[in-house]
């Protein structure tokens, strides 16, 4: 399908048709013509300090978008797949409203923002890391340029800072709900001593109260086999559980959940995170099997990857998703959006939501988002959805 045939993105976040139909529009967006990878952008020196400055018309037309993304160092392939979906996004909405620079964050993620508001950007995609968010806001908001962010790292959001990622909450309450209706009434979690952790055991605790459980245990970790034995050890002097959140990555899971089934808790159901669903070498493992956990959907996430795979030669990272969602909301916004003004934040709060390859979403006045998630059971090879995602947000 060409872009002359492509619909516009107006059609896709219209807002007054229903997320089935505008999931249905993404899907036929997703098999347009393939893209460039966007470079990033540098050699600009550093601005600093804040003045008034008059209302610039870039000449080609079009707002100016800044994506700050690791392409270099260790986050480099986080990055670089991210910017990747954004270029097959821009191709996807046949765009002419918005240009997007890359400015790599490994270099300074301070200087990226700097740069990127002396280049006229307002508005500013990024950056990945949480502990990045809060000194790239407070440059930006000097400018009056609200960011949307990658990170999943609650504390950081707010003012005009808004998180994209997949936030741990939400995954938690939902699969402790759903563990609760399928029977399940005693619950206990091991958690990482991090602040992840300490998060994830703060949700745990309040979802298993408004889910009517029992919470039997909460106990904390390091990652080391002697922490991991202690804390399945003290669980099980708790008393029995019928289900256990195992709230860290999936590589931990891995050794987490033979010490948990060898200190005499062999039939209680696994649950675990959103963090899950970036592994997929998970459902190899027999150690997993069974196990619940809540994420986006992967539907439309499947689709996209053959597209990149195609371009680029190998599959994109789970997190390359939030790339080509920030394009599309983006998008959605334009229409409203006088160029060369500030980005209208305002139209980001829209309680009808948005729809991306993730899945509805919408994001609230404090900065985080909400998103419309389904229960995976990961069974031999595979994760399969067992409690499919709501279609549309309550008013």
């Amino acid at each position: 399908m060409g872009n002359n045939s492509q619909p516009r993105h107006l059609h896709l976040y219209a807002r007054h048709i229903g997320v089935a139909k505008r999931g249905a529009v993404l899907a036929l967006l997703m098999f347009s013509a393939a893209c460039q990878t966007v470079v990033p952008r540098g050699g600009q020196a550093p601005v600093t300090g804040a003045r008034p400055e008059p209302i610039i018309i870039p000449a080609d037309g079009k707002h100016k978008v800044a994506l700050l993304v690791p392409i270099t160092g260790p986050d480099g392939d986080v990055g670089r797949s991210i910017a990747n979906a954004t270029a097959i996004a821009l191709i996807d909405t046949g765009n002419t409203a918005i240009n997007v620079q890359t400015y790599d964050t490994a270099l300074g993620a301070d200087g990226a923002a700097r740069r990127a508001i002396a280049d006229g950007n307002k508005l500013i995609l990024g950056p990945l890391r949480g502990d990045n968010v809060v000194s790239v806001a407070d440059i930006a908001r000097t400018k009056n340029v609200p960011i949307i962010s990658f990170s999943n790292d609650i504390g950081v959001a707010g003012r005009n800072a808004f998180l994209l990622g997949h936030l741990p909450d939400q995954s938690i309450t939902r699969t402790v709900k759903f563990a609760k209706s399928r029977g399940l009434s005693r619950f206990g979690a091991i958690v990482p001593s991090s602040v992840y952790g300490q998060r994830a055991a703060s949700n745990f605790t309040r979802a298993v109260r408004d889910a009517g459980g029992v919470l039997v245990s909460v106990q904390e970790i390091d990652g080391s086999a002697a922490s991991i034995d202690a804390a399945t050890r003290r669980m099980q002097a708790a008393g029995a559980v019928d289900a256990v959140m195992v709230a860290d990555t999936g590589k931990s899971a891995l050794s987490i959940i033979p010490s948990i089934r060898s200190h005499g808790m062999k039939n209680a159901r696994i649950l675990g995170t959103e963090l899950w669903n970036i592994d997929g070498s998970l459902a190899g493992s027999i150690v997993m099997r069974e196990a619940w956990f809540s994420s986006v959907s992967d539907g439309y996430f499947r689709t996209f990857a053959g597209k990149y795979r195609t371009q680029y030669g190998k599959a994109p990272l789970r997190l390359a998703s939030l790339g080509y969602d920030a394009i599309l909301l983006t998008m959605r916004v334009a229409p409203s959006w006088k160029l060369g003004t500030t980005f209208p934040i305002t139209q980001l709060t829209d309680t009808g939501g948005f729809i991306g390859i993730d899945g509805a979403f919408r994001f609230r006045a404090d900065g985080l988002s909400e998103r419309m998630l389904e229960v995976q059971e990961i069974q031999k090879g595979k994760f399969v959805t067992i409690d499919a995602a709501p279609a549309a947000f309550k008013p």
